[in-house]
């Protein structure tokens, strides 16, 4: 049986190419390599094609395309041999819809909000405008409704199989209302001229019978489908007949007759551009055919979860991350439900982590049978505690030379945040300043609050905001109301006008004090609504400002440009370092750590290599205006420069973290794309909204130009500061990973970065792993003590270290596990540039030196550290160490040690130690 709580998980992307029964193929090696649980991708029914898994269309299915439940069983079975876990990463915000994949969407669509799922989707129904009874819109058009409609695009077709009618447009599928029904058929086999025929008659007789029905039944349409699925030649009359439906240029009468259908059904077509003002559905973020679900409604609870309550029944399923849990109405309430219903399922013992993105010294709220997040905290402690802070000035001058930035990091968040307010969810936040208005107005003391100044408080909170979101449910916690007072006290600073009553009522709104027992007049349902459809929405502007914008803006030094971070801030003290995990052994000794996800934005050895630039910043200073010198001719000037200089500044750093050698077609691709997507994302020159086609061009010839050997003086030059860079970042990358395996905490391993990961943001760190590759230098290495290996450039030493340190936390489990943290001191003229400490149980330990600033250490990263480089001690306090965990020799060592005693082979020490 595996633990119940994982002592190492690995990360599989599961995919079309790599599914149930390849990763069954790996589980042995996996096993080998000391995971005791599968972390395994969303497996629900998603999209045909996914490359993610996250826009599930069917949360009681396993993917077909991954092999569906026979794979899946097989999967289960070869886990279960080698007494290993498995881990679902489930998606509980949000389903994918449009197409013709949803069921439980296209039945909203058919028969609106008298549909029985029509409660799962997050909808306003009557705020749609110009329209009498509401409906859904969709912004599904690649052009504008008109000319989709009369270029024929919107085509209604019927579906003889099914017997049932529906608008196409391409592939999605838009089910006609069924009160229309009658009416159609009735045009169709005029427009065919066989009302006579045989088809013709039964067709009419049918939409006679049904015609009566100006609300038909939910088993009423059922039987008219089967009906006129029966009827013999029905396709081919309505196939003639639905052209009266079809745009003809000889005939402008049928536009109007097709438009005037389309009008009467529940939703209402739409260029996609128009949900940047007027959708009123909520989505994921910004993406359309994501859409939100009311996970709140116990319906809903009980509907999408009812396979992954089976898999917990029959024991395969152990544990669970949930994906962007501050997209949902109530975290706390969900956390608890689910709780109860995987207990009442069976699941004990069962681990939970969420994906929860934590400010920086922001603490994790509390949420019921949760371990932790899924570590992007502890990652950007861990690349703080190693980058060399006195490094970080020099870089920002540099910076700021090369690139010109006209904002500091906070003020590219706040226009970043203006941006998406003001684009991209502009609907969602209008609905929200609509019922601020609506709410002010429905109470004498407020009702003189203009629309337009609850809108421009309520964008001003937003735009302050300092953390994703708060859990306000029946009460306001004081930490969340703290939280809301620091925004509106920045508002108010900002406030001009006399009105800053409206500000006392934003934030009575918001910390439901204007329904408080002792207030009365305001509905307790809307402020309710609205205080909680906020806390939906500053999560969503956050991400898409900071991570999906500003992260894109601030190139300072990219490796600390990750989620949940701060890039400006300073490093992180070592005594810093140790008060975060001591609170972290304490409070949460089960989250999980990880220095790689699917959602990084680099992988973690190119994060780990583009830190040691804050140790060769005046190098990286004057390699840079060489490169910058070299590259000139090749940068189109005029108008625009493309790339821009801070593009320009960005690819560099870029490059230098993946690069491994001379340009191959393959990593030319690759910056190719991360250019594209970054720039996009950075929404200054061109965006993934209004593509900057021009400057895309440019910015694509600019990297070939750039990368192709004839641009040799550049390549060479390049290459020689990249393999300077790249040990220093080997180094980073082994400190980085005895700490991810070693800190308070449950590792996870993304996939194939137990070799180095120098890959960048996705999709590019998604690409297939070279599993058999790894199989085999496993095999290999399991015969050998752990050592520095000829070329460390293989990624041997990174696998064999991994394999070692997972060994002794399957060796040390509860230790790890459950075992408290404690620094220890370091002394002399290197002390600076180590991170020490003791995992600690009873009278057993586990005492961790890893490394750091090794620049100083290695000739500026021309060749590996010697120990006797390090002119340091280390202080054993009370603990004696008696063995080397990594080389597996016996030690007796105490008090004070030099750390060339215990540096090996690598810059780094594992001992196994006894309390004295």
């Amino acid at each position: 049986m595996p633990p119940a709580v994982p002592r190492a998980t690995y990360r599989l992307q599961l995919s079309s190419q790599f599914g149930f029964d390849a990763a069954a193929a790996i589980v042995p090696y996996l096993h080998d390599l000391g995971i005791s649980h599968l972390y395994a991708s969303p497996f629900m029914k998603a999209r045909a094609g996914s490359t993610h898994g996250y826009d599930i269309t069917d949360h009681n299915r396993l993917n077909p395309e991954f092999g569906g439940e026979a794979a899946f069983d097989r999967l289960s079975e070869t886990l279960a041999r080698h007494d290993m876990g498995l881990i679902l990463d489930f998606v509980p915000n949000h389903m994918g819809i449009g197409h013709a994949d949803n069921a439980w969407w296209l039945d909203v669509l058919e028969w609106g909000p008298r549909s029985p799922y029509a409660r799962m989707f997050d909808i306003d129904w009557e705020t749609l405008p110009y329209r009498r009874h509401g409906g859904l819109l969709l912004p599904i058009l690649g052009k504008p409704y008109g000319e989709a409609l009369e270029q024929g695009e919107i085509v209604l077709r019927f579906d003889a199989q099914e017997g049932s009618l529906s608008f196409w447009y391409f592939d999605h599928r838009l089910p006609l209302r069924p009160e229309r029904y009658s009416e159609t058929i009735k045009t169709a086999v005029a427009f065919a001229g066989a009302e006579n025929a045989a088809a013709g008659r039964e067709l009419l007789a049918q939409a006679e019978r049904y015609g009566d029905l100006r609300s038909p039944s939910r088993a009423a349409a059922p039987e008219l489908k089967a009906a006129l699925a029966a009827i013999d030649g029905a396709a081919e009359v309505l196939e003639r007949g639905l052209a009266a439906f079809r745009a003809d240029a000889a005939d402008p009468a049928r536009l109007a007759v097709l438009h005037r259908l389309l009008e009467r059904q529940h939703y209402r077509l739409a260029h996609w551009r128009v949900a940047i003002s007027e959708i009123n559905y909520r989505r994921f973020f910004d993406i359309n055919d994501l859409a939100g679900i009311r996970v709140e409604d116990p319906k809903t609870f009980r509907l999408i979860h009812r396979k992954v309550l089976e898999l917990v029944q029959a024991g395969k399923l152990q544990g669970i991350r949930l994906d962007h849990i501050d997209g949902l109405y109530d975290p706390a309430q969900y956390c608890l439900r689910l709780r109860k219903a995987v207990t009442d399922a069976g699941g004990k013992s069962f681990y939970t982590v969420v994906e929860k993105i934590l400010a920086p010294e922001e603490p994790m709220p509390q949420f019921a049978g949760v371990a932790g997040t899924t570590g992007y905290a502890v990652l950007n402690l861990v690349s703080r505690v190693l980058v060399d802070g006195e490094g970080l000035p020099a870089l920002e001058r540099i910076w700021q030379t090369q690139a010109a930035p006209s904002r500091n990091f906070g003020q590219m968040v706040e226009d970043a945040k203006t941006r998406i307010i003001e684009t991209s969810l502009a609907s969602e936040f209008t609905v929200l300043a609509r019922l601020l208005s609506r709410i002010a107005a429905g109470h004498w003391p407020s009702r003189d609050f203009t629309a337009d100044r609850l809108r421009a408080a309520l964008q001003l909170f937003v735009l302050h905001f300092p953390v994703y979101r708060t859990y306000i449910t029946h009460r306001c916690s004081d930490a969340d109301r703290a939280t809301i007072a620091k925004a509106i006290d920045a508002a108010r600073e900002r406030w001009y006008g006399s009105d800053t009553a409206v500000l006392d009522f934003l934030q009575d709104a918001l910390t439901l004090d204007l329904v408080a027992p002792d207030r009365q007049g305001y509905s307790r349902a809307r402020v309710r609504r609205f205080a909680a459809k906020v806390q939906q929405f500053t999560g969503p502007v956050t991400a898409k400002a900071v991570e999906d914008t500003a992260f894109y803006r601030y190139h300072r030094l990219l490796a600390l440009n990750e989620v949940g971070n701060d890039p400006s801030l300073p490093a992180l003290a070592v005594e810093e370092f140790h008060a975060a995990m001591i609170a972290r052994a304490q409070n949460y000794p089960h989250a999980m750590t990880a220095t790689a996800t699917h959602d990084t934005k680099r992988g973690e050895d190119a994060r780990a290599r583009l830190l040691a630039l804050s140790e060769v910043a005046e190098e990286w200073g004057e390699a840079v205006r060489y490169w910058t010198e070299l590259n000139a001719p090749l940068v189109v000037s005029g108008r625009q420069r493309v790339p821009s200089r801070a593009h320009e500044y960005m690819l560099y750093q870029a490059m230098l973290g993946a690069w491994e050698g001379t340009p191959t077609e393959d990593f030319v691709a690759r910056i190719k794309a991360y250019a594209l997507k970054a720039a996009r994302e950075g929404k200054l020159e061109t965006s993934w909204a209004n593509p900057n086609e021009s400057y895309e061009r440019g910015l694509d010839e600019f990297v070939a130009r750039v990368l192709e050997p004839g641009n040799a003086a550049f390549v060479e030059a390049f290459d020689a500061f990249a393999r300077r860079l790249a040990l220093l970042g080997a180094l980073n990358g082994l400190s980085q990973l005895v700490l991810k395996l070693t800190m308070p905490g449950m590792p996870d391993i993304y996939q194939g970065t137990e070799s180095w990961d120098l890959s960048l943001v996705d999709p590019d760190n998604r690409r297939l792993v070279d599993f058999e590759a790894r199989r085999e230098a496993l095999a290999a290495i399991s015969r050998e003590p752990l050592a520095l290996p000829a070329d460390w450039r293989d990624g041997t030493v990174k696998l064999a270290l991994t394999r070692r340190l997972l060994q002794l936390r399957a060796a040390a489990a509860t230790l790890f596990s459950d075992g408290g943290y404690e620094p220890l001191g370091l002394s002399g003229r290197h002390a600076g540039h180590a991170v020490a400490f003791a995992r600690h149980l009873g009278g057993e330990a586990i005492i961790v030196v890893a490394g750091r600033h090794f620049a100083a250490l290695t000739d500026h990263g021309r060749r590996w550290p010697q120990p006797s480089a390090f002119d340091a001690s280390l202080d054993l306090g009370r603990y004696r160490a008696v063995e080397d965990a990594l080389a597996g020799s016996r030690l007796d060592l105490s008090a004070a040690v030099p750390l060339s005693a215990v540096f090996t082979a690598l810059p780094l020490a594992v001992l196994r130690a006894e309390t004295r």
